[in-house]
């Protein structure tokens, strides 16, 4: 015989109507009030309350004063039944959702060549208009990018390089060019040569870089000469930082070094005979019916404005 379902509780069962019951009891210190609100009679809140304290053999409330008072064993229960009703309440809500369309999770990957403030008016206004789904980020150098596509890791990447996309059924929109300067500190020695700098001035000089974050992709780099000494740090901003620092030189993104080439915090070198990165980025997604929290993004990314804000650049946006 095939097993079914039992709608009867288990003997010792705690439902989510004795938690409300308790969590009733405790807020009003009255059986009676908690019943009010309950829509119950007072002798059925408290015969299922001293039921419940049978069944687990333990006593949730003090009755001895004019206030019933969560004993230790009952402030228990309470604290972590209102976790499990509220995970409860969660858990419907995500069932409504996904059978809406809205996705439980969205995940993104962005560049780590990409600022990140204009990306928080969109998840401001996103959890305003749309919350419910669980946006979570993750920020990807280089070849990193499609390598969360590629793998499941990510629903969403923005600033993946049109240069390496790899073969897939995927589907993009153009964002426009990022634009890169080499920089260094103004006390570096590079800072003072009075002529742009050549492929032997910078190779005698430690490089500030960021690991390509691909998993099963081949790794990239960008902006380095091979003879180099390297320093690699975990991130963009750290690299910027350490070149702020005059821990070594490399190429930034001018978008996310304004700042400090304008506070005189970097200076900008002209370079000759270096190619100078550049990267044609797009967002791109998975082929397929996109779901509600998905189509949002990709509308609001369509904006030419945002796209400037996250490049720097007036560029308009156009299909793939």
């Amino acid at each position: 015989m095939s097993p079914t379902l039992s709608h009867t509780p288990a003997p010792g069962a705690i439902t989510p109507d004795l938690l409300l019951m308790v969590d009733a009891i405790a807020r009003h210190g009255s059986f009676a009030r908690a019943a009010r609100e309950l829509g119950k009679v007072p002798s059925a809140v408290t015969y299922s309350v001293r039921k419940l304290e049978d069944r687990l053999d333990v006593l949730l409330f003090d009755r001895s004063g004019q206030r019933a008072r969560l004993t230790p064993a009952g402030e228990t229960l309470l604290k972590d039944g209102r976790l499990l009703l509220q995970s409860l309440d969660e858990l419907a809500c995500r069932v409504r959702r996904v059978a809406t369309g809205w996705e439980v999770e969205l995940r993104i990957a962005v560049s780590a060549v990409l600022p990140w403030e204009p990306l928080f008016d969109l998840v401001r206004d996103f959890e305003s208009e749309a919350g419910g789904t669980t946006l979570q980020f993750s920020e990807e150098v280089l070849s990193g990018t499609w390598d969360a596509l590629a793998s499941g890791r990510a629903d969403l990447v923005i600033g993946a390089d049109a240069a390496t996309a790899p073969a897939g059924a995927y589907r993009s929109l153009a964002m426009g060019q990022t634009q890169f300067g080499f920089c260094v500190a103004p006390e570096h020695p590079l800072a003072g040569l009075p002529r742009a700098l050549s492929a032997q001035d910078i190779a005698a000089h430690c490089a500030i870089v960021v690991a390509d974050t691909a998993r099963d992709l081949p790794p990239g780099t960008r902006g380095l000469l091979d003879s180099q000494r390297r320093i690699v740090m975990p991130n963009m901003r750290a690299k910027l930082q350490a070149q702020i620092q005059g821990l070594g030189c490399g190429f930034l993104p001018l978008t996310l070094a304004a700042t400090a080439i304008a506070r005189g915090q970097l200076v900008l070198c002209e370079v000759e005979d270096v190619i100078t990165p550049t990267e044609q980025v797009l967002y791109a997604w998975r082929a397929g019916q996109p779901g509600r929290a998905l189509q949002w993004w990709l509308q609001r990314l369509q904006s030419p404005r945002l796209c400037e804000s996250l490049l720097g650049v007036r560029l308009e946006a156009s299909a793939e």
